[in-house]
């Protein structure tokens, strides 16, 4: 049986990286995926490659309104909503004396804010359809600091906290519904490309980011995915306001 089975996930930041490997994953294991992103065209365009189990919805994370319309759209596209993946995020490197109030405040808006308005606008969809599981993006940031990294280290930190908060909240509420973090390390994705052809210790940044990792490479979205696709499944259900750890080594 399809692990996904009528299951009905919306994923925000499912126009690329993590968010698109998992919507992929979603529809193959049965289940309906509603990939919320602001790059309407990415969207769209993997929307239609995966076909009438999928559905795209113009999302900006920071703004509640907006999570309130995804949501309302996933219901009456597909009838209920039984899984969220929070996956938006940016990060910038700044330390704490580089770092303006600017970029602090717009780090955490997307990776902190955005995560907060999307557990709670899907929690009463959630409910009403029975329960669900919630799945937030944090970081192996997360867990421990890094001086170049102060802003998204510490909205991811509060990821990690709020994630623990909502998994308390919907068991103490009886609503069936289970709440976790996911934990990567690097990941080949566009949000880290960047860094790639920049010259560290005489290495290209991407081999920089290879050695961080003692398995040695960089991870795969699709790696990540398959952790996100058993939280989001039956397979978990004793599993909530727990970190899930995706990092090749590096944390240890």
């Amino acid at each position: 049986m399809p692990r996904l089975e009528d299951k009905v996930v919306l994923l925000s930041g499912g126009a690329s990286g993590i968010g698109a490997a998992t919507a992929r994953l979603v529809v193959r294991e049965g289940g309906k995926a509603v990939l919320a992103d602001r790059d309407e065209a990415k969207g769209r365009a993997i929307a239609s490659e995966l076909g009438a189990a999928a559905h795209f919805v113009l999302l900006d994370v920071a703004q509640e309104a907006s999570w309130q319309a995804a949501v309302a759209a996933a219901v009456e596209k597909f009838g209920g909503l039984h899984g969220l993946l929070n996956a938006a995020g940016i990060g910038v490197r700044n330390d704490i004396e580089s770092c303006t109030l600017k970029e602090y405040r717009r780090v955490n808006d997307i990776n902190s804010l955005g995560t907060f308005l999307g557990c709670k606008a899907s929690i009463t969809a959630m409910r009403e359809s029975g329960g669900g599981s919630i799945v937030n993006i944090s970081s192996v940031l997360g867990l421990r600091g890094a001086a170049h990294a102060v802003a998204y280290s510490a909205s991811k930190g509060a990821v990690r906290s709020l994630t623990k908060n909502v998994a308390l909240h919907c068991a103490q509420m009886k609503y069936n519904i289970r709440c976790n973090s996911v934990h990567p390390g690097y990941i080949d994705t566009p949000m880290i490309a960047p860094r790639f052809d920049q010259n560290v210790e005489n290495m290209t940044g991407r081999q920089f980011l290879e050695e961080l990792h003692p398995l040695g490479r960089l991870g795969r979205p699709e790696e990540v995915a398959n952790m996100i696709l058993f939280l989001l499944s039956d397979e978990s259900t004793f599993s909530t306001g727990s970190e899930f750890v995706c990092d090749g080594g590096l944390t240890a």
